[in-house]
């Protein structure tokens, strides 16, 4: 396990990368979310490794990212905060109706975060769709939900964000770090 490796989790449009942008314009070593990149990856290549194309592909290459990501933010010392973790994947997958292939369940067993996960819960008032997040509120709602499920079923404490701006929002996980 990484003790120094926090995870924000939560449904779309929930204020997860506006919360990591801040903490990196505060200091904190950050690691974006690697779905929006394999969308804009595949978009540009004219691939189907998407969420609304082939779904499991998809999560395979969210997967790739996701190990590479944890494997050179070994090198980082103090706290590292990921825009969503491996289990992640799994709760997109459950989400989605769709099994979940054992590598990628051990994958979210080996690759192991600091016990508490900060939950973004779905915000009606912050919620937007764009051309990368296509979801519904419904399923926002929902995404939520799952995320909070597959973190609780793999022993994390889910420490939920509060909904006040961002950088208060900021200012309650710095304290959550005891930084």
């Amino acid at each position: 396990m990484s003790d120094h490796f926090f995870v924000v989790t939560g449904g779309p449009g929930a204020g997860k990368t506006s919360l990591i942008t801040e903490l990196s314009r505060r200091g904190f070593h950050t690691i974006p979310e690697s779905g929006r990149a394999v969308i804009r990856e595949e978009m540009q290549s004219g691939g189907n490794a998407l969420p609304w194309a082939d779904r499991l592909a998809y999560a395979e290459r969210m997967l790739e990212q996701d190990l590479r990501a944890y494997s050179a933010a070994q090198a980082l010392s103090g706290p590292v905060v990921f825009d969503r973790g491996i289990p992640d994947i799994m709760g997109y997958l459950t989400l989605c109706g769709l099994p979940v292939p054992p590598h990628i369940a051990a994958a979210a067993k080996a690759a192991r975060h600091n016990a508490r996960v900060f939950l973004a819960p779905y915000w009606d008032e912050i919620f937007t769709q764009d051309t990368e997040r296509k979801q519904s509120r419904a399923e926002a709602e929902a995404t939520c939900a799952v995320m909070r499920e597959t973190y609780t079923a793999f022993g994390y404490d889910i420490v939920e964000l509060p909904h006040v701006d961002i950088e208060r929002r900021a200012d309650f996980v710095c304290t959550q770090l005891a930084i």
